[in-house]
């Protein structure tokens, strides 16, 4: 058997160690454009900043790792075309064509960056790979203003970053909240509070016009006025790299990405996808989306690539929980937002409640805020928001148990859990208040 994997990041390397550990016989090479293989790319934020001391400290394996596991590892190498036909995949290192025979491929493509098509904006830097993280250090450091275009995860994290390398910052978005992917209306405004509170300026409902480079800085010309910065960077999305399974003939699904069936294969027997490329199911919905995280990317790639080599597996749906951090502040979030159910049709009904994390007279006691959003017809957890300081991530997982499991909203209001003054509260904000908060609700409206 020899398996050919095209991509050596999250979901490629996951892809190859589960290959490897089902085909212990098996060929196995890795195909990677870039010049590092395997390396945490949420990471790059916080090399950034300086919070993660070298952007060596990224990178996820040896090489002896790939010795070990007999991966042939073939870096600075393009995928250029598959012959589904002759099974061949054709690359190129360094301007020469090479073929390379594969009985299984398994497509971990990634995503490319999108860029807004405004003028100027290819003086804008954007944070996608290693070496842009090293470049936009060193222009950080030659600057003392940066202006961050993109309000998304990407957007905040590099505001931060940058923020914390002593730079002034500006952000802006083109829609009316911060994170709109992952916050409602309502928990957006709390976190670009405590943004604006760091000293970064956040301006929404804007878009670019321009960008004009002048002598020692940049002219950016937005639809609500103007500014100079020494900085410009792009931090306005990504999307599913798809144009080799295009050019071959591979099914892409409604969402963009490549349309795969549970067991990551696509729509060619033999050829199996996984990553930020693919298209996942919602858990709660059932309809396709993109999960362009790196827990759907690892997960996927051990699907795919347990498939790949014989074995069986098949992926989950997914909830795309995520989950930052921004200064002292952690954002999480799971399933759908009370804006994003309503789209999906759903009717829904939220609470959203502050608390602290710990008995309020104990020294340490940190300020949290919950959103719990309820679908109307079955009272059943479809998402979850969570704001605070501390310990946001074990909650959000719990909530991401909860949706799974399909509690409602008296069973999240009835839930047992521990309480001491240092560590809790008798009453847990992200389970029993913002769950009474829905329940007052509904009486209200009763009466």
């Amino acid at each position: 058997m020899r398996i050919g994997i095209i991509g050596c990041n999250a979901a490629g390397i996951s892809a190859a160690s589960a290959a490897r550990k089902n085909d212990r016989k098996a060929e196995i090479f890795l195909v990677e454009s870039e010049e590092v293989a395997a390396y945490s790319r949420c990471g790059l934020p916080h090399a950034i900043s300086g919070e993660v001391t070298d952007f060596a400290n990224l990178i996820v394996f040896p090489r002896s790792y790939y010795k070990l596991m007999r991966l042939d590892l073939r870096l600075r190498t393009t995928a250029k075309s598959i012959d589904l036909k002759e099974k061949r995949l054709v690359v190129e290192y360094e301007g020469k064509e090479e073929c390379l025979q594969f009985d299984r491929l398994v497509l971990a493509t990634g995503s490319n960056l999108f860029s807004p098509p405004a003028r100027g904006m290819e003086l804008a830097y954007h944070l996608r790979t290693i070496a842009d993280g090293k470049g936009i250090c060193a222009a950080a450091e030659a600057s003392s203003s940066a202006v961050i275009v993109g309000g998304g995860l990407i957007g905040l994290e590099m505001a931060v970053a940058l923020r914390q390398k002593g730079l002034k910052i500006s952000l802006v978005e083109m829609l009316p909240q911060i994170a709109p992917n992952m916050l409602d209306s309502d928990m957006a405004q709390i976190l670009q509070g405590r943004l604006e509170q760091r000293d970064i300026e956040i301006l929404t409902g804007s878009t670019i016009q321009y960008v004009q480079r002048e002598a020692k800085s940049s002219n950016i010309v937005l639809s609500t006025g103007s500014m100079k910065a020494d900085l410009v960077i792009a931090a306005t999305g990504i999307r599913p790299n798809t144009e080799l399974a295009r050019s071959a003939g591979l099914r892409i699904g409604e969402s963009g990405g490549i349309w795969v069936n549970p067991r990551l294969q696509t729509s060619v027997e033999d050829i199996y996808a996984a990553g930020e490329c693919v298209e996942l199911l919602n858990f709660i919905t059932g309809r396709p989306v993109l999960s362009q995280f790196g827990t759907s990317a690892v997960r996927s790639g051990r699907v795919a690539g347990t498939n790949a080599a014989g074995g069986y597996a098949t992926m989950p749906r997914v909830l795309n929980s995520a989950v930052s951090k921004l200064f002292e502040t952690q954002v999480g979030v799971t399933g759908l937002t009370e804006s994003q159910a309503e789209k999906q049709g759903l009717t829904t009904i939220s609470g959203i409640m502050g608390g602290k994390t710990k008995a309020p007279y104990y020294p340490g006691s940190k300020n949290i805020f919950a959103k719990l959003t309820f679908n109307r017809e079955n009272m059943k957890l479809v998402g979850a928001q969570i704001i605070g300081e501390e310990e946001v991530t074990q909650r959000i997982n719990m909530l991401s148990m909860a949706i799974k499991g399909g509690m409602t909203v008296w069973d999240l209001e009835l839930a047992e859990t521990c309480y001491t003054p240092p560590l809790a509260e008798p009453w847990e904000v992200s389970l029993h208040e913002a769950s009474q908060s829905v329940l007052a609700k509904m009486k209200n409206r009763k009466n």
